[in-house]
Parts: C-alpha cells; structure tokens; sequence
C-alpha cells in the first residue's frame, strides 16, 4: 500500500507569496505600461476586426461548400443568440439579398492588406514586450505565414466546439482547446519575432495566455449574448459591430496581460537560475511594508470618515 503525500501548504503559500509579491506585481504592471497596454489592446481589436469580417465574407465566396453566412450561423449557435442579436449577426456577415458574391482582385488585395494589418499589430506587441528591433514589412512572409497559422487555428476552435459541446458555456471544449491555445501562442512569438525569442522564453506566456483563453471564452459565452442583444436592439447592425469589438477588446487585452506576465516570469526565472532570488525574509518585508501601508491608509480613512460624521451631527444639531 502506498501512503498519500501530506499537502505541504507552507510551501504552497511561500511559492504564491513569492511570485505575487509588491515587486513582481509592479515590475508587471510597468511592463504592461511600457507596451501602452490598453492602447495595443484597442489596436489590435480593430485591426482584428477589419481582418476577420472580410476573412469570413471572401473565404465564405471561395469555399466551395462555405459561405458567410454559414460563418454567421456559426457565431449565432456558438453564443446562443437570439432576436435583434442573431438577426444583427446575419445582417453583418450575410451579403444583401440578390446580389453576386464573387470576389474581384482587388477585394482579395484589400482583405491581404487588412489582415497583415492584424498581424504587424501582434508583432509589434511581441517585439515591445521582448524589445527588439522593429522588423516592420520586412517580416511580411512570417506575417503570411502566421495568418495562414491563425485560420487553422480558428477551424479546429470551431471543429472542437462543434463537435465536443452543444450547451453554450462549453466548458469542456475550452478546457481541450488549452493546450491547442498554448502551442498557438508559442509558434505566434516565434514567428512574428522571426524566430528572434526562443522556444523557452515564450513558454510562460504561452501558458498563462492558453489559460487566460480557456476563461476569457467561458465568460464570453456567459456575457456576449447580453452584449449582442442590447447593442443590436439599439443600434441594429452596426451594434453587433460594437459588440464584436468590445468582445475583441476583451480578448486582446487578456493577450497583451499574458504578454506583460510571461515576460516577467521569464525573466524572473532567469534570476532565479543565476542565483539572485530574493530571500524569504525578504519577500515577507516587502509584504509587511505592502500590508502597513494599507492598515495606515485605512485608519486615515477611518479618520476623515469620522471626522465627517462628526462635522454632519454637529451640523444637524445646529438646526
């Protein structure tokens, strides 16, 4: 008979304790500010959208057994809308009644030129937040190469869900696409960086950024369809546009917030292995400093509080 291992929850909560500590936490937060995070956020949701409505409506023209429609159906299911939402949807990715679908040269020119505009936007995230040297359109073919990369990996996104779930959380479907996300994201650093960040310093992020996924699209599935209904029952068409990227906004941010956290602990390891990992009691001082400051910012709260209450009392008993 084997004896189960006792959980050492001391060591649990030193390993917490010493990679959510103040320095770390800031370190972070500078990262993300250096990389102008919400703005790159914002960026790369608009850019994603100009990409992906035309990806869906060219690719929906090509394919011999697709159409954008069908792309719209799948968003429909997928979210389980209704109503104003789902006929929004229809309205934005379905060509209007009667009219050709067939897709000219210079659609084709605007849908590439678009898409790379996504994917310099993701690159410029990797080379900020790794601080490399701007490769601009010199990186063009990795760009191409990596648009090709995300289209298979939205398919085998919509092949799982379909195929796996039918309810509308799918909590499963996210939970089998982690590890799918996480080889996704780590080829992504590697390639629009051309092959400047190693393997083994994208890995961090990779994780962190699969399972920030995995719960950015279960709360998705719980919020999008409130999104999509209130916005196309005020605005019609043009609000499930604004819902789309405010949804994309949301996933975006959570790829910089990987980006920014993958960095640092990569870096944080690096030190480690170099010997230069700050001691416990080091850690616990930073803490009890962190921990001081708040209990003397609430008794001065405490304080104007009462001092308000009191200044209140003395006013009404006036009157």
């Amino acid at each position: 008979m084997t004896t189960r291992r006792p959980i050492d929850r001391r060591r649990i909560l030193l390993t917490l304790t010493f990679w959510l500590r103040p320095a770390f936490v800031l370190r972070v937060l500078g990262r993300f500010q250096r990389v102008a995070g919400f703005d790159r956020a914002i960026a790369l949701a608009s850019t994603a959208l100009t990409a992906l409505i035309p990806l869906a409506i060219v690719g929906g023209s090509l394919l011999p057994h697709a159409d954008a429609a069908h792309a719209g159906d799948r968003i429909i299911a997928r979210y389980g809308l209704t109503g104003g939402g789902a006929q929004a949807v229809r309205d934005v990715l379905s060509p209007a009644g009667g009219t050709s679908t067939d897709v000219s040269l210079f659609g084709v020119f605007v849908l590439v030129v678009a898409t790379l505009s996504f994917s310099r936007g993701a690159q410029r995230l990797f080379e900020q937040t790794w601080e490399l040297k701007p490769l601009s359109v010199r990186n063009t073919l990795n760009d191409l190469v990596w648009i090709v990369g995300l289209v298979v990996y939205l398919l085998v996104s919509g092949w799982v869900h379909g195929l796996v779930d039918h309810g509308r959380i799918q909590v499963a479907a996210n939970l089998l696409l982690m590890p799918v996300s996480v080889v996704f994201l780590a080829w992504s650093g590697r390639v629009l960086s051309a092959r400047r960040i190693a393997w083994r310093g994208l890995i961090a992020f990779a994780v962190i950024g699969g399972v920030l996924f995995a719960l950015c699209f279960t709360g998705a599935a719980v919020y999008v369809p409130h999104l999509f209904s209130s916005y196309a029952s005020r605005y019609g068409a043009v609000g499930a546009v604004l819902a789309m990227i405010s949804a994309l906004f949301a996933l975006m941010l959570v790829l910089v917030v990987a980006a920014a956290i993958g960095r640092e602990v990569f870096d944080e390891l690096g030190r480690i292995r170099r010997g230069e990992r700050p001691p416990d009691d080091e850690v616990r001082r930073e803490w009890d400093a962190l921990i001081e400051e708040a209990r003397s910012r609430w008794e001065t709260l405490r304080e104007r509080l009462d001092r308000y209450r009191r200044d209140d009392q003395r006013a009404r008993d006036r009157r």
